[in-house]
């Protein structure tokens, strides 16, 4: 048995691992489309605040482990899938014949159709050398632009403060992470930040970059110029999905994949940040997150070696530390009349409860570390809450108490 695997992130190198333990005899190829050896995207911020070097970020770190498995590691673009053939072709002109495919090509960032976004020192933080580009500009005192307070600009945020530049937030909505946070939250976690010497301009759109000199000229839609050293583009990624067109897989916001991980396409499957796969509380999502990567991978293996393992769905989860101060969303909170707040604005605490019937089906915290699993553990079991519904909605903060007792009592 053939198999191939598109995309070395968290969900191809997992795959691997998984089919080479469930087909010892089968050939297992992966492909990954960058230089450096399969790394984790999430550990780009450690590199560029020096707490580890570019080897820390990759996903396996002993000499020789994917040749000791027996899985041939090759770089390489894919441009074609041929399922009438069997092959893929890559950026070389190479083909690759499979009997099983997997897709776990992930994300791009997105470009906004911005001018002067192809400057030098105008940088996406998405690969090692994005990393490498950024570091070098972004020096203790230099100015510094982020475009976008998302999730992943958040991230790239904290690396930006712990480098010691003068920081510049340029954000189109009217909160940071707005689609993991809520006003309440979002505006609280802005005043964290802020404490630290950054400056934000929401609801701004950054309309061009011009060279201006030695350094960089950001202007917006509200009539800002701002000089700047290094600008850092954080607007939202896209599923690398081009490379599918006229192969017959069903493309909607990602690779639409059942609860089997299998494409429209037999024999082709999807993982990662690449694939629309179900949703815990229903529907089909693309989740961006490293667990769901991770567990897509190890069930699309199972069921490429014959194996009947059903995806349960992916629950909508962030975790974030933001200059020392975690927010935490998981499930559907969004939307849900049926709800319980606690906020505590001086201390920058909020919990937030969303409910349906007798179940928690979301929730949203800051500046909590406690009960982060639990949250999580209530909504991923569906446990009946029964009376500690009513409790919680009189104080949220007991979380605990009400998931030692709804499951073990």
């Amino acid at each position: 048995m053939k198999y191939v695997i598109l995309g070395a992130g968290p969900a191809g190198v997992i795959a691997a691992e998984n089919l080479r333990k469930a087909d010892p005899e089968g050939h297992v190829t992966l492909v990954g489309g960058e230089a450096e050896p399969p790394y984790s995207r999430m550990a780009i911020p450690y590199l560029l605040t020096g707490k580890i070097d570019a080897q820390g970020t990759y996903l396996r770190k002993t000499d020789g482990h994917y040749e000791n498995l027996g899985i041939e590691y090759m770089q390489g673009m894919a441009t074609k899938v041929d399922p009438d053939n069997g092959t893929v072709t890559l950026d070389d002109g190479h083909q690759l014949g499979y009997d099983k495919l997997l897709v776990a090509t992930g994300a791009t960032p997105v470009t906004p159709p911005v001018s002067g976004l192809n400057l030098d020192g105008v940088h996406h933080c998405w690969t090692l050398q994005d990393a490498a580009n950024i570091a070098a500009r972004a020096k203790s005192g230099s100015n510094v632009v982020l475009m976008g307070a998302g999730f992943i600009g958040c991230i790239i945020l904290e690396s930006l403060v712990k480098r010691g530049v003068n920081l510049t937030v340029v954000e189109a909505e009217d909160r940071v992470i707005s689609k993991m946070m809520d006003t309440t939250g979002g505006n609280m976690l802005q005043r964290w930040v802020e404490k630290q010497g950054v400056t934000f301009k929401m609801c701004t759109k950054i309309t061009a970059v011009a060279q201006d000199g030695d350094a960089l000229l950001v202007s917006t839609d509200k009539g800002d110029e701002i000089a700047a050293d290094l600008v850092v583009v954080s607007v939202g990624v896209r599923p690398n999905t081009d490379f599918l067109a006229g192969s017959g897989v069903q493309i909607q916001s990602g690779v639409l994949v059942n609860d089997r991980l299998q494409t429209s396409v037999e024999n082709i499957y999807a993982a990662g940040d690449v694939a629309q796969g179900p949703d815990f509380g229903g529907g089909f999502q693309v989740h961006a997150v490293q667990p769901t990567s991770a567990e897509h991978g190890r069930i699309a293996a199972l069921n490429m070696t014959g194996a009947d393992a059903k995806y349960r769905g992916s629950l909508i989860m962030n975790v974030l530390d933001t200059v020392g101060l975690i927010s935490a969303s998981f499930g559907h909170w969004m939307g849900e009349d049926d709800r319980a707040v606690m906020v505590d604005e001086d201390n920058y605490r909020y919990i937030k409860l969303a409910f349906q019937d007798d179940h928690l089906v979301g929730a949203l915290s800051l500046g909590h570390t406690d009960h982060i699993g639990v949250l999580r553990g209530l909504i991923q079991t569906r446990v009946k809450l029964g009376a500690w519904k009513d409790k919680l909605k009189q104080d949220p903060s007991q979380i605990v108490e009400a998931y030692i007792a709804c499951t073990q009592g």
